[in-house]
């Protein structure tokens, strides 16, 4: 994958993308489908068998003889049939991979139906022996594989954003060439199963500015600290209106953050709540929403989505409930975000602080590039009037 694939493309998708695509199904058989799938006759060489008395065992002697073909339906893998488990025998069954089918061939020249049996009932033993060896090692393999994918893929991204840094640092233009491909192609992949790669724009990729996690959950703890105190005084707070609730949040953040907490700032699609800038760039954006039903809430999600401009971007709606039961706004919460379009997936928070009912936090897109991920982040209080 070239560079600006892995820089562009969302880095979690990308790692769901590969660990789908090389984790292994180990094969399974379907015994109440086994089945005879052929019957026919055949020669047979004998000039083995002790039992005939053939006086030139150096050249063939055939009979007549019956060939019967049992075929194992299974699913999973079956290239893993081809290779070795850790734990072996020094006589593993024997058979044809078909397709989805493991051929058992047995010939004979008696009608032995008792001797065809216990052949046949021993070969599956064997067989269901190793699948087991086999899904021990795959499960092994599958299980380690998500962490050395996520491992290597982070420090693939980091490699390359050295690189840019390094020659960021010489001042010297860089002319691309023209013959450079701006997409890559995948390979074919050998399974029956197809794994869709996440696609990127063709854009280059530009080093945007980043708000660390770590500074992200410290405002959103601050925001909580004050939204509690509104919560235990709710007399104080029950008649302000979304700008007056919102001018209280600055003032607490400015004293944090020396006055770079502005409000009704004007941002790339319009204006926001409140918006912190460091050193010039947006890196998190707030709404203070009072709840009026799932409409008013959605129209809330896209309007901060609206606003977002940068990859990477925090943001927060800060939900206040006045008129309605708490417990029905919380639970309308998380089906309603999850039914938006730009919806990933559920996001964890690290401070102990934020696990909490009342806080829900996300992995949303940006609306014209599913690869900017954006962690959005609901907090929901209670102000009663």
């Amino acid at each position: 994958y070239d560079s600006n694939y892995i820089l562009n493309v969302s880095e979690e998708d990308f790692c769901q993308y590969l660990v789908s695509k090389y984790s292994l199904k180990p094969p399974k058989i379907y015994e109440d489908k086994i089945y005879v799938y052929s019957k026919k006759e055949v020669d047979i060489d004998v000039s083995r068998d002790p039992r005939r008395a053939i006086f030139d065992r150096n050249r063939q002697f055939y009979v007549k003889g019956v060939q019967i073909i049992i075929a194992v339906p299974f699913e999973g893998d079956g290239e893993l049939f081809q290779y070795q488990p850790s734990t072996f025998t020094s006589n593993p069954p024997r058979g044809k991979v078909i397709g989805e089918e493991i051929h058992l061939i047995y010939e004979m020249v008696e009608h032995n139906a008792e001797r065809l049996k216990q052949e046949y009932q021993r070969e599956l033993n064997k067989i269901k022996r190793y699948l087991e060896w086999i899904k021990r090692d795959v499960e092994s393999f599958n299980s380690s594989l998500e962490p050395f994918v996520r491992q290597f893929v982070s420090q693939r991204k980091k490699k390359l954003l050295n690189d840019i840094d390094l020659i960021s640092s010489l001042g010297i233009p860089i002319k691309r060439r023209k013959d450079m491909p701006e997409t890559y192609t995948i390979p074919s992949i050998r399974k029956k199963l197809k794994f869709e790669r996440p696609k990127i724009s063709k854009e280059l990729f530009k080093p945007e500015p980043v708000l660390a996690l770590e500074e992200y959950e410290n405002i959103l703890e601050m925001i909580y600290n004050m939204a509690s105190v509104m919560e235990r005084s709710p007399q104080t707070f029950s008649k302000l209106k979304e700008e007056e609730i919102r001018d209280h949040f600055l003032m607490m953040l400015n004293a944090h953050y020396e006055g770079q907490a502005t409000g009704e700032t004007f941002n790339y699609g319009g204006k926001t709540d409140i918006l912190i800038r460091i050193e010039g760039k947006n890196v998190f954006i707030a709404e203070c929403k009072f709840w009026r039903g799932e409409k008013k809430f959605i129209e809330a999600m896209d309007q901060l989505l609206g606003y977002t401009s940068w990859r990477d971007t925090k943001i927060a709606i800060l939900l206040f409930n006045k008129n309605q039961d708490f417990s029905s706004v919380l639970n309308k919460i998380n089906p309603t975000v999850k039914a938006h379009p730009c919806y990933k997936r559920e996001w964890n928070l690290k401070s102990d602080k934020l696990k909490n009912e009342t806080i829900f936090s996300y992995i949303f897109h940006q609306p014209q590039d599913v690869n900017r991920e954006i962690i959005l982040t609901i907090m929901a209080f209670n102000v009663p009037k």
